[in-house]
C-alpha cells in the first residue's frame, strides 16, 4: 500500500505543480531538466535505502562524492589521463572509503552515525586539501556526456526523437510480458490475485504513464545517457534486493540483527559489503555532478546525503530497519525533485523551500510510525 501511494502521489504532485506553473512542470526541456538535475541524488539514494535497510546510515556520501570528484579533475584535467580510466580508478578509491568506513561499522562496532558523521568531516577536509580551495574545470566532452548527452536517434528523425519512442513502444511490450507472466505465476500457485479488470486497467494506466514519458522526451532530444545509467542501477539493485541471497540477507540483517546471526548469516560481511558498494555509488555520484557543473569545486556534494536520506524515508524505507525498495527511493526522490522545481518556478525562496521539505519527510517517518504501530 505504502509503495503505490507514494507513486499515486508522485502523480498528484506532479499534476498540481503542472496547473500552478501554468504547464511550465511538463514542458520537455523541463523533463530533461528535472532528470539531469536529480541524477546524482537519486544514484546515492539507490545505495542509501540498502543502508537504511540494515538499520544503519550513511552521513558522509555528500563529501565522498566531493572528494571523489575533485579526484576526477585532477586526473583528467590537470594530468589528462584518459577518461575510461580515470573514472575506474575514481570508482576504486570510492570502493576504499567505503571499505574503510564499513570496517569500522561492521567489524569494531562503532554506530554508523559516528562513523559516517567522521567521515563526511574528513572527506570534505581532503576535498579542499587536494583542491586546495579551488575549483578545477572544464572537463572533455567525452567525460561532459556521462551526464549531459543524450542517445543518438539511429532513425535520424527531424521534429522528433523516433528512437525513444521505439524504446517506449518495447518497454511497453516488455511490461506486459512481465506482468502477465507473474499474474500466471501467482495463479498456478494459488495466490491471490486482483481482478481481471483491475488488472487490464493497471497495464493499462502504466503503458500510458511510459509512453507519454517517452514521447516528452522524443519531443526534446531524447533520452539522456544518465538516465540509461540510473535505469540500469535499478534494474540491477532491484534484482539484487528481492531475487538473491544477498538481498535477503539485508532485509534479515535489518529486520533482526542477532537472529540472522544465530540463522547463519554472515552479518558483518553484508554490512561491511553494503558499505563498499555505497562508496562506489557516491563515487558515481561525485563523477556525474562534476559532469553535470563541468568542473571539480569544494563545495560539490553540499546537502546531498540529507536529500538521498530523505529520497529513502519519502519513498517508504523504515526509520528502523527491515523494510524499503530501491523502486520507492527512486519515487522519493523524484518527489523532492518535482518540489524543488515546481517550488522553484513558482519563485518561492530558499527559505521556504527547506521548511516545506522538511514538513514532508517529518510526514513520512511520522506515516511510518504510525503504520507500524497499526500492524502490532
Amino acid at each position: 500500500m505504502r509503495q503505490y501511494g507514494m507513486f499515486v502521489a508522485l502523480i498528484l504532485i506532479a499534476v498540481l505543480f503542472q496547473v500552478l506553473t501554468d504547464g511550465i512542470l511538463l514542458r520537455p526541456l523541463n523533463v530533461t531538466n528535472l532528470i539531469l538535475q536529480n541524477s546524482y541524488i537519486l544514484v546515492l539514494a539507490v545505495g542509501m535505502v540498502l543502508i537504511i535497510i540494515l538499520g544503519h546510515i550513511d552521513l558522509s556520501v555528500g563529501s565522498v562524492a566531493a572528494f571523489v570528484g575533485a579526484i576526477s579533475g585532477i586526473l583528467i584535467i590537470n594530468h589528462h589521463m584518459n577518461v575510461f580510466l580515470a573514472v575506474i580508478i575514481s570508482l576504486l578509491v570510492g570502493a576504499v572509503i567505503g571499505a574503510w568506513q564499513g570496517f569500522w561499522v561492521a567489524y569494531v562496532k562503532i554506530p554508523a552515525f559516528i562513523v559516517t558523521l567522521a567521515g563526511m568531516l574528513l572527506f570534505r577536509g581532503l576535498t579542499m586539501l587536494v583542491l586546495q580551495g579551488q575549483s578545477i574545470a572544464p572537463y572533455p566532452d567525452s567525460f561532459q556526456s556521462m551526464s549531459s548527452g543524450f542517445i543518438p536517434d539511429i532513425f535520424h528523425g527531424e521534429s522528433l526523437h523516433i528512437f525513444t519512442i521505439v524504446i517506449g513502444l518495447v518497454f511497453s511490450v516488455i511490461y506486459i510480458i512481465n506482468e502477465a507472466g507473474v499474474r500466471k505465476t501467482q495463479v498456478k500457485y494459488g495466490f491471490q490475485v486482483s481482478s481481471q479488470g483491475l488488472f487490464i486497467a493497471k497495464l493499462v494506466a502504466m503503458i500510458a504513464i511510459i509512453n507519454a514519458f517517452t514521447y516528452v522526451l522524443a519531443t526534446y532530444d531524447g533520452i539522456p545517457n544518465i538516465l540509461v545509467i540510473l535505469f540500469a542501477l535499478v534494474v540491477i539493485y532491484s534484482f539484487v534486493s528481492k531475487k538473491t541471497i544477498m538481498g535477503r540477507h539485508i532485509y534479515a540483517i535489518g529486520g533482526n540483527e542477532k537472529a540472522a546471526g544465530l540463522s547463519g548469516i554472515k552479518t558483518k560481511k553484508v554490512v561491511f559489503l553494503s558499505f563498499v558498494n555505497m562508496g562506489v555509488l557516491a563515487a558515481l555520484s561525485g563523477l556525474v555532478f562534476a559532469a553535470r557543473l563541468n568542473a571539480a569545486t569544494p563545495k560539490a556534494g553540499n546537502n546531498f546525503e540529507l536529500d538521498a536520506i530523505a529520497a529513502c524515508f519519502i519513498g517508504g524505507a523504515s526509520a528502523y530497519g527491515g523494510i524499503g525498495t530501491v523502486g520507492g527511493a527512486i519515487i522519493g526522490g523524484l518527489v523532492m525533485g518535482i518540489m524543488n522545481n515546481g517550488m522553484s518556478i513558482l519563485g518561492l525562496g530558499i527559505d521556504w523551500q527547506q521548511a516545506i521539505k522538511g514538513l514532508v519527510l517529518l510526514a513520512a517517518v511520522a506515516f511510518d510510525i504510525w503504520n507500524k504501530n497499526k500492524a502490532s
